[in-house]
């Protein structure tokens, strides 16, 4: 791309930043918060119009009643030997709760200081919103694209409902993607998280009488409480994490990044019994370069052993449930870890147009928060995570991203569309 075809991208860029703010606006003032979910069909709607505008074939279906995917196809003119694209995101935002620490509404996004407000501004409504204005102009500009590019606007990333997952199941594909989530305009991979239960379940239930010939000597009654052997197990875990932060590290992550952490625990039906049942919710943290399946098998390995060494729980063994589709349907959730390759061919593009764009070299690094992005890396898309606003502003009361962010963002993307998709596939 010549140095005048990018100077007038970026002057179209900054002349429509009224539209711009007007665009976000527009959709945050859509309140898809999750939890509780289950609102996203009119935002979603509003984006498929939006995109068919624009000349994209839409497919829209809902994942959960009431929370709908949309992916957009922009065919491009030569798709055999062009690079394709996905440009991912997520329409869901996280909870507001109490109202009353924020200046306005949450919903009603307002202009100050240099920077646009409302809650999902730079989680990820921001990058939704640019994405779409950077494909917009490259339409009104006349830029047309030889290789097929790709919108997917999903549901379920804040409650691990993984809408992306549903795209990646539904066959959609593509040589590179750009999550456009809150990165900072770094970058970036992940590591990865899974949610797990342990569960110990007694053959038997006793009445609470009963526990002093269940621990005393000559009792007779070989029993326990399933709450007290839990016990062990948490000891284990920690045990277990330990050993991961002293022999496992990855670049770009603080040692001991690889947590194990107890969340919640159930236990016991009434005071009048002995715990018969006891689970726990343990949400474990792991490296880019760990699968989430190896992960899974260490620890059970590891608790395995530990239940091994008890009399009890060697006939009462504790029980594993991993994961889950959502954290409000089946109180579960997986974000699979990402790797970044600085030298994958849409990794260097991408980098590339932010230099031409910016005049500065970006930071390729890594997000100490989980995205969708894992799940197009796992079914085997060369991914990175790019988008604006900062990690310190998502979730927070009056929710900011910097407009100049959300400009310098749009002009990257725009020229990053039009060279990887006009650039032929490697052989």
């Amino acid at each position: 791309m010549n140095e005048d075809l990018l100077a007038k991208i970026s002057q179209e860029v900054e002349s429509r930043e009224a539209e711009l703010i007007e665009l976000l606006t527009a959709l945050i003032a859509f309140p898809t918060v999750s939890p509780p979910a289950r609102n996203t069909n009119e935002v979603q709607n509003f984006i498929k119009d939006y995109l068919e505008d624009l000349g994209f074939n839409t497919d829209k279906w809902e994942v959960y009643p009431g929370d709908a995917n949309v992916v957009g196809v922009l065919s491009g003119k030569s798709p055999v030997g062009f690079n394709s694209l996905i440009v991912n995101g997520h329409v869901d935002v996280a909870e507001v709760g109490d109202h009353s620490d924020w200046e306005e509404s949450p919903f009603s996004a307002y202009c100050k200081e240099g920077h646009i407000y409302g809650r999902g501004v730079a989680d990820m409504k921001g990058g939704i919103a640019a994405s779409l204005l950077a494909i917009k102009l490259l339409k009104e500009m006349g830029i047309s694209l030889q290789g097929d590019l790709q919108f997917q606007s999903v549901i379920g990333e804040e409650v691990g409902e993984a809408g992306t997952l549903a795209c990646m199941e539904r066959g959609y594909t593509a040589d590179y993607a750009v999550v456009v989530d809150t990165s900072d305009l770094h970058i970036q991979g992940q590591g990865g998280v899974i949610t797990g239960w342990i569960t110990i379940q007694s053959k038997e239930t006793h009445h609470d009488a009963m526990r002093r010939k269940m621990i005393h000597a000559g009792g007779g009654v070989k029993g326990a409480s399933a709450i007290e052997k839990m016990m062990k197990i948490i000891s284990g875990l920690q045990e277990l994490e330990r050993h991961w932060a002293i022999t496992k590290n990855y670049e770009g992550f603080p040692a001991g990044t690889n947590t194990i952490n107890p969340a919640v625990i159930e236990g016991g039906r009434h005071a009048a019994f002995v715990a018969d049942r006891c689970a726990l919710w343990v949400t474990v943290h792991f490296y880019p370069d760990e699968d989430y399946e190896e992960v899974i098998k260490e620890i059970e390995q590891h608790i395995g052993a530990v239940a091994a060494a008890d009399p009890w729980l060697r006939e009462n063994p504790p029980q594993f449930v991993w994961g889950g589709k959502s954290m409000i349907v089946d109180r579960g959730e997986i974000f699979p870890s990402l790797e970044i390759d600085a030298n994958n061919p849409g990794t260097k593009a991408l980098a590339n147009s932010f230099e031409k764009l910016l005049t500065y070299q970006p930071t390729v690094g890594m997000s100490t928060t989980v995205t969708d992005a894992g799940w197009l890396g796992r079914a085997g898309i060369p991914t990175a995570i790019f988008g604006p606003g900062k990690l310190e502003d998502a979730h927070a009361v009056n929710e900011k991203v910097e407009i100049r962010q959300l400009l310098d963002f749009t002009k990257v993307l725009a020229v990053f569309i039009a060279e990887w998709c006009n650039t032929r596939k490697e052989q």
